[in-house]
């Protein structure tokens, strides 16, 4: 048994995209981009080393909005467009670079990765989702759930009708997508506030986590702060984020990806070449857009950027990943020399899982190498360190103290300022307005069927999406405006139409039409049936 645990939970969530009227939608691209860079080579990484026999522990959180854009057989359609386009592009650019030798290695660097994202993405038959079932089933993996479409839950307390529909309808569109009633769920923004308790009980959330402070700062004091869950009046345990492991990743000025050898993110071909050399890789109106081939590494606060250089950032990888591993045994060994924990400690450690890969170009890479550095310490000198699910750690330590965690998020302030600030604050009142009409019309129309039962299942689809915490963070944010507020504005409008209709006298074939093209649009939770989704509310 080991001196102590380290679970590394990664957060995979993106906002549900989808335009079937657009061929090819700019904000469709976040999707590509994260299979690409992110989802496919983490899936790869397990793959390997499950294929090899290292021993692996890994808890991934899988949100709705994204499993139902993963499992979409159009949009996995447009990612092979998309992968198919920068092929074609990195082919372009190995005849334009020529045999430059600031250049071309890189190019031949990315034609490598993008021949092997295909080989991934075609091994799976395109299907992400059965891909980390099958790590699940294997053990090695941990996956879980979270609420319908990442709602910031106490940003919904003046309206609390809304709260259960958005923690049971995650669960039950998770069990549907794999087959498991998940025991833990992520808490989107790692939100809590203590009148959640009982809905997450009820919802039977088993486990979930918290940012630091909503742990050092329960009621009573947890004895052993972030390194051992606490247990809720509810009956819900909560892990607690620990800040030296959140510091070395997260960190812009002390975090292993701001390493001068790693590639920056901001320099891409798609803004530094003219647009007669981009293949046709642009946005709509010829907008520029990030293609992922980047050449240069960050090599400093500086404008001047040298050629990126995959085989040394690939070693930085493996020395930070051994860093990584080397300060978890020595806090381990820490926090049992003082006494800190009654039982074994547990180093939790979430984050962003598009951090490994996307923003972090050499995240994935970090990622096996911890765990094939964490197997070569254990060797070396066992009983110090192990890598551990959530699940698997509550199974081996039970027993927690019992405290009430303190209303927190992650996020800028930590008590969710991004969410419900000033840039976001005007959307709140929409938010409750409808969830509170759309309880009433669910009420009253709970038995209706044929077109109009397929209005008012998607009438809660559109609430779900209306109170997405994704359109608040863009606006906090400032990155996609624009686009926050038309969908905003196009999830009320859906809304109040479908309810109108339910309520009209005499359904039209315009009427029809548009019940129709709004599910087609917005079919998230396709699986559930109109019992599993009426009966929330």
């Amino acid at each position: 048994m080991a001196k102590g645990y380290l679970a590394l939970v990664l957060h995979a969530h993106l906002p549900f995209v989808r335009h079937p009227e657009h061929e090819r939608h700019l904000e469709e691209r976040w999707l590509y981009e994260a299979l690409l860079e992110c989802y496919l080579p983490i899936v790869e990484a397990l793959d390997r080393l499950r294929d090899e026999g290292v021993p692996y522990a890994l808890t991934m959180s899988l949100t709705p909005p994204l499993a139902a854009m993963l499992g979409d057989e159009l949009l996995r359609g447009r990612f092979g467009a998309h992968l198919k386009r920068l092929e074609d592009l990195a082919e372009q650019e190995a005849t334009r670079v020529g045999d430059d030798p600031r250049f071309a290695p890189i190019v031949a660097f990315y034609r490598a990765q993008l021949a092997g994202a295909r080989v991934v993405w075609e091994r799976h038959g395109g299907r992400v989702i059965d891909a980390l079932v099958s790590h699940w089933d294997s053990g090695g993996l941990e996956l879980l759930a979270c609420s319908a479409t990442h709602a910031y839950l106490p940003g919904m307390l003046p309206a609390p009708e809304g709260i259960r529909p958005q923690l049971e309808l995650g669960m039950r569109g998770f069990e549907a997508l794999t087959g498991r009633r998940p025991a833990g769920a992520w808490l989107a923004e790692c939100a809590y506030h203590p009148d959640l308790d009982d809905a997450l009980s009820q919802a039977g959330v088993k486990y979930t986590i918290l940012d630091s402070h909503g742990l050092e700062n329960a009621e009573p004091r947890p004895p052993f702060g972030v390194h051992a869950p606490i247990l809720s009046p509810g009956g819900t345990a909560f892990f607690g984020r620990d800040p030296e492991s959140s510091r070395v990743v997260w960190s812009r000025s002390e975090g292993y990806p701001g390493d001068v050898y790693y590639r920056d993110f901001y320099r891409d071909i798609g803004f530094d070449l003219d647009e007669s050399e981009l293949a046709g890789e642009v946005g709509p109106f010829g907008a520029r857009v990030m293609t992922g081939l980047k050449y240069y590494r960050i090599t400093g606060d500086t404008d001047h950027k040298e050629p990126y250089m995959p085989g040394e950032a690939r070693a930085r990888a493996w020395e930070h990943a051994g860093d990584f591993v080397r300060g978890r045994r020595a806090q381990v060994e820490r926090l049992c020399e003082s006494g800190a924990t009654a039982g074994t400690p547990v180093v939790v450690a979430p984050y962003d899982a598009e951090l490994f890969g996307h923003w972090w170009f050499e995240g994935p890479w970090f990622l096996e190498a911890m765990f094939r550095r964490l197997a070569e310490e254990e060797r070396a000198c066992p009983g110090v360190l192990e890598a551990t699910t959530l699940g698997h750690y509550l199974a081996r330590e039970p027993t927690c103290a019992e405290a009430t965690p303190c209303a927190s998020s992650w996020g800028a302030g930590g008590y969710g300022e991004v969410w419900v600030g000033p840039e976001a604050a005007w959307t709140w009142r929409h938010v409750h307005h409808a969830t509170r009409w759309v309880k009433d019309l669910v009420v009253q129309h709970r038995e209706v069927d044929g077109v109009r039962g397929q209005a008012l299942d998607q009438l809660i689809r559109e609430l779900l999406l209306l109170q997405s915490s994704d359109w608040n963070f863009i606006l906090r944010t400032a990155t996609s405006i624009g686009y926050a507020e038309a969908r905003l504005r196009a999830h009320t409008h859906r809304l109040r139409h479908l309810a109108y209709l339910l309520d009209k006298a005499q359904l039209d074939a315009d009427d029809v039409a548009f019940i129709a093209d709004v599910a087609t649009r917005d079919n998230l939770l396709a699986p559930l049936t109109s019992s599993q989704l009426r009966s929330v509310f």
